[in-house]
């Protein structure tokens, strides 16, 4: 009798299904999680490349700017980098023009949570950005990402986006009181 309960619970497949998900559940819900948090960090990067690009837009949309015009362009960046918290976001908007040798200077600065570069101070642009005597406008934002859920990502993910766009509307962007 023991013998024969025996065989048929060997032969019983009826929680193999069941046995076989608890095995498999906690790797799917590790994989979705995992996916979940990268996917975050990865909007978060594409956020703050946005941002520094609509600041430098909107900067170099115009020939002449005030630092309360720039407080509202920092503001459209707090704006595009939603709905992530914006405490971390440093933003910074610099025009740089060169000599008539091509060396680049910075003409004015504004920034807003990072120190803003100094005036006259040597900035270095990539390779070919500027002739001399031209100039430019570069924008930098600066994120500190935090998971949500720290699974994957246990340290913050420092974002930096840098982005050089030309003057619209004249051949330098000037602002008096930078």
């Amino acid at each position: 009798m023991l013998r024969l309960a025996l065989k048929r619970f060997t032969r019983d497949r009826r929680g193999v299904s069941a046995i076989e998900f608890a095995f498999i559940a906690p790797v799917l819900i590790m994989v979705y999680f995992s996916i979940a948090e990268l996917s975050l960090a990865m909007l978060a990067q594409l956020k703050v490349s946005h941002a520094a690009s609509a600041v430098g837009d909107l900067v170099t949309q115009v020939s002449s700017i005030t630092p309360a015009q720039l407080t509202d362009v920092y503001d459209a960046s707090s704006s595009i980098i939603a709905p992530f918290s914006t405490t971390t976001m440093a933003v910074s908007v610099t025009s740089v023009s060169t000599d008539a040798s091509g060396n680049a200077t910075v003409t004015w600065s504004n920034a807003q949570n990072m120190t803003a570069l100094g005036k006259g101070a040597a900035v270095t642009l990539p390779a070919n950005l500027l002739g001399p005597s031209q100039s430019i406008i570069m924008s930098e934002v600066k994120y500190t990402y935090t998971s949500p859920m720290s699974y994957l990502f246990k340290a913050p993910i420092n974002f930096d986006q840098t982005f050089y766009l030309r003057p619209r509307q004249s051949t330098s962007v000037t602002c008096s009181t930078c």
